[in-house]
């Protein structure tokens, strides 16, 4: 019998208890930045078990304005910004070239969380970018020598083939060169941190960045 997709979403519930603590949250107590907000809620997020908290969607544009999202990992955050990679010949790679805006979106269901930031990306400089792939798993160079990110793929066999390849330079050359790996981050103008409640009455802060530091607002749920 075919799935009733809408009788299966009826059944499902939003930060059920079972999985679910709502932490409070007082905006009041807010530090002056948000780094330091997202950096204690990240840690947060991992201790209440939230699976993969280091990922993150990553929203763009291309050239004609129209939206593209997908899933990435979160390599770092510091005061120079949100860090992501990809390959500069990638389908986010060409978009953030074209028009070098993006936004960031957390979602923790653990604790009934999200973060929100938006605003100018950069790519790093090259060596920040050979670094960062050093950095990374065996794995994760193996899929940076694969290459051919978003480029359309013949047969599955031809992955399995240039995947094999891969994997065999990767362990064989773990500082192999990958020049289209680029480490990029997002300087954000805004971020919001949203606190679910129970009672729909959802804390909602936001910072903007101005030209003497962060301004702060609550904002209706």
């Amino acid at each position: 019998m075919a799935t009733d997709l809408h009788e299966l979403l009826g059944s499902l519930r939003v930060w059920a208890p079972e999985n679910t603590r709502l932490p409070c949250f007082d905006p009041a107590s807010a530090p002056a930045e948000p780094l330091e907000l997202f950096t204690e809620w990240f840690a947060q997020a991992v201790a209440a078990g939230q699976p993969e908290p280091h990922t993150m969607s990553l929203a763009t544009a291309d050239p004609d304005g129209t939206p593209d999202v997908r899933i990435v990992m979160l390599h770092g955050a510091d005061a120079d910004g949100w860090a992501f990679a990809s390959h500069a010949g990638s389908r986010k790679g060409g978009q953030l070239a074209a028009r070098p805006y993006a936004a960031l979106g957390f979602y923790w269901s653990a604790q009934g969380r999200q973060i929100r930031l938006r605003g100018p990306v950069a790519p790093a400089s090259a060596g920040e970018a050979r670094a960062d792939l050093r950095a990374r798993s065996t794995g994760a160079l193996a899929a940076a020598l694969t290459g051919h990110q978003s480029e359309v793929l013949g047969s599955t066999e031809e992955l399995a083939t240039a995947s094999a390849a891969a994997w065999e330079r990767a362990r064989r050359e773990p500082d192999a060169p990958v020049p289209s790996w680029t480490l990029y981050r997002l300087r954000p103008v805004e971020v919001e941190f949203f606190q679910g409640d129970a009672e729909r009455r959802h804390v909602r802060l936001v910072y903007r960045r101005t030209d003497g530091g962060w301004a702060r607002d609550l904002l209706w749920p």
